[in-house]
């Protein structure tokens, strides 16, 4: 992979504190000086050239190799968004998003590397970016490189990468228009996969918008504002108004929806590269628009 800038300022900067600026570490920056080429206007140059107005500054990082450790897979993606940096694509329910131990080959992380074996020759390690949980639907974002994976691992941390959901949930408790909850999180007494809200747990937020009254239940939209194991569907189970389909929290599955009805269906985030915001949406799963239908008031 080739990172490509054009240098923007006026006053000259120092090859090395230019890329200090743009994310590039030291420890990376010397495996590339070790094992690929630094080229100005073409030219090979070393990191304490200085840049001038319109310089064309060139990262040609060496092969990144693969995951031996990931199975390639065949089976097809639903592909929202591609370029030389990120894979976005839209995830379907029963596919978990990294490797389980019982079926090490069926994961998005598999398809992924599938996919970009048939695309590329080198650089094939499956970065994932943003998971969802197995049986939740939308959007996921991957990474082509290390280095592209570092910079949106620092995007989430720094909350600029934008998540909504969109859920259907039992109206067995009334919501707000508008709500914001907050409540910590934590692991349910006796299990590694329930999660409950519980005054020890890590602080825990969730802002949603009702978005429609169905027959039996809301069709919410839903912001995280953290990223806790299970989140939305502990946060609204406690506030009594389960997801349908959810029986792990108080859900009820019906001939529709044999699984939790909830969906990524937004990603905003600014491109590493571009710097330009992008919104990447995925659209509703025939499940859930065949709930949503059929319990229209």
């Amino acid at each position: 992979m080739n990172l490509t800038w054009t240098y923007p300022y006026s006053s000259p900067m120092m090859m090395r504190s230019f890329l200090q600026e743009k994310g590039i570490t030291k420890t990376f920056l010397a495996h590339v000086k070790r094992n690929g080429k630094l080229l100005v206007n073409g030219r090979e140059e070393i990191v304490l050239k200085p840049l001038v107005s319109g310089d064309v500054l060139t990262m040609v990082i060496p092969p990144e190799g693969e995951h031996e450790t990931v199975v390639p897979s065949q089976i097809p993606l639903d592909i929202l968004f591609e370029d030389d940096y990120l894979l976005i694509v839209n995830k379907p329910q029963g596919t978990a998003s990294i490797p389980p131990q019982l079926h090490p080959d069926q994961s998005m992380a598999n398809r992924v590397k599938g996919y970009l074996q048939t695309t590329r020759t080198q650089d094939c390690v499956t970065h994932v970016v943003t998971r969802l949980d197995r049986d939740t639907t939308g959007v996921m974002m991957f990474a082509k490189h290390r280095v592209v994976h570092a910079w949106m691992d620092q995007a989430l941390r720094d909350k600029t990468i934008e998540k909504k959901y969109l859920a259907i949930v039992h109206d067995t408790a009334p919501l707000e228009e508008h709500g914001m909850i907050d409540a910590p999180i934590g692991r349910h007494v006796g299990s590694i996969i329930n999660r409950c809200v519980s005054e020890d747990g890590k602080p825990s937020k969730t802002e949603y918008w009702k978005k429609e009254t169905l027959v039996g239940a809301d069709l919410v939209e839903i912001l995280l504002h953290t990223g806790r194991t299970h989140q939305i569907r502990v946060h609204f189970s406690w506030l009594g108004a389960p997801l349908v389909g959810d029986d792990l929290y108080g859900g009820v599955k019906d001939e529709f929806l044999d699984r939790q009805a909830l969906h990524c269906h937004s990603l905003t985030f600014i491109h590493p590269m571009t710097k330009k915001e992008l919104i990447i949406e995925a659209p509703l799963p025939k499940d859930m628009s065949q709930w949503i239908e059929a319990h229209k008031k």
